[in-house]
């Protein structure tokens, strides 16, 4: 076991990265993709962009780890897109984002009727909920949703469409030949049996009340499958040997729960990635729809995992970098640590995509609350961070009611967790002790890589966790928790104020 080649394809483009055994990043690289964002609710990427810059960022890594050869090939990234594919393996059209809402005109058909609680109505949604622990989302911004909108106006494309896949089955594909799926990576598409014990497989009555095709579903494999050797064309192109093994992709989610080092029934871990969540094993199937948390297919089919997502996290402080404030993040953190903790009473929602979790509200807008003529760079910067780590303990209220106990301590990773004034922040809102992880910002390179190794029988789940460290503790007693506690007092009054505003 000399490395692991693991790819991450993020919301803002692949990252790859050599991997050790031990957990620890070789050389790595990253790409950045472009995102097509539309008034009408589009939100579309290019597959074949994908694959382009992933080569790119495949061949800098297998450079410099040359000649040495990768024992494996990790896959891991975003989920809840859509990818139409045709019969030849290529794209057929563009990617349909988890952020992508067209659809949401048809949902009612499908989830809705005369009466309904946050657009789900009762009698329709049950028999999702018995089985999987979810269901589409009314806003479309699902496989559902693109299937229907697909269908109903982009016909040519779905014509052309044999499969229409997941982003890390789409990957799958592409580098082994083999269209497949497993019950981890089709959960937002709320089609396979999710009981505990359950047999892998579609439902066919859920597939007919998703309006369906049951030939163009990926065919089904246990979570862990090795999807086979590397295609011969693709190791030239990527300056790899042929026949590497190359296991089944996992969402981001399961690759964060492995990566946090956090496998154990309740152990906590936060990601603040372009989007955030928080997340655990648990033992049992569970659902509160009202919230938009549930327990789903997780490494064991006898153990899942909470699903939960805030439509956004770190991509909140890259808004206000791109559109607002024109400097690099070192210099945005630099500058929010020079600010007053609370910032003067000055709240910021970060809803500028709506909200999954604890609310499902696609209409929901972002706002500064509290400006004055003092309010000047550094706090605005602040409170956008605050801001972020406010929302996740309204989540985390949930969260716990959700797992029926307190949560005592979390691990957090992702990009943002790169900042440790925003892991005080977190210790601060949360009111909990936050283990900041080595290598934040890689940890789900770490997982899906650890997690390749766990398929392929070298390291157990157990082992492999352990190979996680903790590079720095926040105790909530040091952070600022008196001024945080009073804040989400005032934070938990926004949603009612501001829902609504700025919609027709």
């Amino acid at each position: 076991m000399s490395w692991v080649l693991a790819i991450d394809l993020g919301n803002g483009g692949p990252k790859v990265a050599a991997v050790y055994p031990n957990g620890t990043l070789g050389p790595a690289s990253q790409r950045a993709v472009a995102v097509d964002i539309g008034v009408d609710g589009r939100a579309t990427q290019d597959a074949t962009q994908w694959w382009q810059t992933l080569g790119e960022a495949i061949r800098d890594v297998t450079s410099a780890m040359a000649p040495r050869q990768p024992f494996a090939i990790a896959i891991t990234g975003q989920w809840g897109s859509t990818v139409p594919v045709d019969e030849g393996g290529q794209p057929a059209g563009p990617v349909l984002l988890w952020a992508d809402t067209r659809a949401r005109r048809y949902m009612k058909e499908v989830v809705g009727g005369p009466v309904s609680v946050q657009g789900f109505a009762p009698q329709k949604v049950l028999p999702w909920i018995r089985i999987t622990g979810g269901a589409p989302t009314p806003s479309g911004a699902d496989p559902t949703g693109h299937s229907l909108l697909l269908q109903r106006e982009m016909a040519d494309i779905y014509a052309r469409a044999r499969w229409l896949m997941e982003p890390v089955d789409y990957l799958g594909m592409r580098l082994t030949g083999r269209a497949a799926a497993t019950p981890a990576s089709m959960i937002l598409s709320w089609l396979t049996d999710n009981r505990i014990g359950a047999r892998i497989g579609y439902v066919p009555e859920l597939v007919r009340k998703a309006k369906r095709d049951l030939r163009r579903l990926p065919p089904l494999v246990p979570t862990g499958t090795v999807l086979g050797p590397l295609l011969p064309e693709v190791a030239d192109a990527l300056g790899l040997e042929p026949g590497v093994p190359v296991v089944c992709g996992l969402p981001d989610l399961h690759a964060a729960v492995l990566g946090s080092g956090s496998i154990e029934p309740f152990a906590t871990h936060v990601t603040v990635s372009t989007t955030a969540w928080i997340s655990a094993c648990v033992p049992f199937k569970k659902t509160d729809i009202l919230h938009s948390i549930a327990s789903v297919p997780g490494f064991d089919p006898h153990l899942p995992m909470v699903g939960n997502n805030q439509e956004i996290g770190g991509g909140a402080l890259r808004w206000l970098r791109e559109q607002i404030i024109d400097a690099d993040y070192d210099t945005l953190t630099a500058e929010a640590a020079a600010a007053p903790a609370g910032c003067e009473g000055m709240l910021f929602a970060p809803w500028l995509n709506g909200e999954r979790s604890p609310v499902e509200d696609k209409d929901l807008r972002g706002a500064f609350v509290g400006m004055s003529l003092r309010t000047d760079r550094a706090m605005m910067i602040r409170s956008v961070m605050e801001g972020v780590a406010l929302n996740a303990r309204w989540l985390f209220d949930s969260y716990e009611k959700f797992c029926r106990r307190r949560i005592d301590s979390v691990r957090i990773l992702g990009g943002g967790a790169q900042s440790s004034l925003w892991c005080s922040m977190y210790a601060g809102t949360l009111d909990r002790r936050v283990e900041q992880v080595a290598q934040p910002r890689d940890a789900q390179l770490v997982g899906a890589a650890l997690w390749a190794l766990v398929s392929l029988g070298e390291v157990s789940l157990p082992e492999a966790a352990a190979r996680v460290r903790v590079a720095e503790v926040f105790e909530p007693g040091d952070c600022n928790r008196d001024v945080y506690q009073a804040a989400y007092e005032e934070y938990r009054g926004l949603y009612k104020r501001l829902k609504g505003l700025g919609t027709s």
